[in-house]
């Protein structure tokens, strides 16, 4: 896997065996769509796996990411994968993903872009929607974009966010909730 543009542009990104890292098409979609708000975001990659799209996003200009992410192994992977990124603001947060919303919460940390990519078939996408809203860790005008199976129904409205954009790539879908 590699990136796919901006400073960083063709580098490998490591994954390893038994992961669904958001593949090249589906990355490139994304961040079409979100091209001019992108540079100097501060954007959390929740469930980040090896890193891939918040990788994408530094490469692309984000000011800071924070990667969360519970899996020693794939901490491993993502920290071998920042490795080769010079020059960028990025933190690692090694802890389930409810504690590190209620922790961000605690620490007024707020962020531009939240992604997730929750294990599919767990009903996990809605969990974490239902906690992002409770503990308000997205900027004033942000961007939460949810990776899911089409089978995992998400309501189109939360209390403070509304879908403004769904797009299919095969089975998977990306839900875009801005804060209204």
């Amino acid at each position: 896997m590699k990136i796919i543009s901006g400073r960083f542009k063709g580098r490998y990104i490591k994954t390893k065996k038994k992961m669904r890292p958001t593949e090249a098409k589906l990355r490139k979609g994304l961040f079409d769509i979100l091209t001019d708000k992108i540079l100097e975001s501060r954007f959390l990659e929740l469930f980040c796996g090896t890193g891939s799209v918040g990788i994408e996003a530094l490469s692309r200009g984000a000011r800071e990411v924070l990667f969360v992410e519970n899996d020693q192994q794939c901490i491993k992977i993502l920290k071998e994968n920042l490795i080769s990124i010079p020059h960028t603001t990025y933190s690692i947060f090694r802890c389930d993903v409810f504690k590190a919303i209620k922790t961000l919460s605690k620490d007024k940390r707020r962020f531009d872009i939240i992604f997730l990519d929750p294990p599919y078939y767990r009903n996990l996408a809605k969990k974490i929607l239902n906690q992002l809203v409770k503990y308000d860790i997205l900027a004033d005008c942000g961007i939460i974009i949810i990776q899911h199976h089409k089978k995992d129904i998400l309501s189109k409205k939360t209390e403070g966010l509304t879908v403004y954009r769904q797009q299919k790539y095969g089975d998977t879908i990306l839900s875009f909730y801005i804060k209204r």
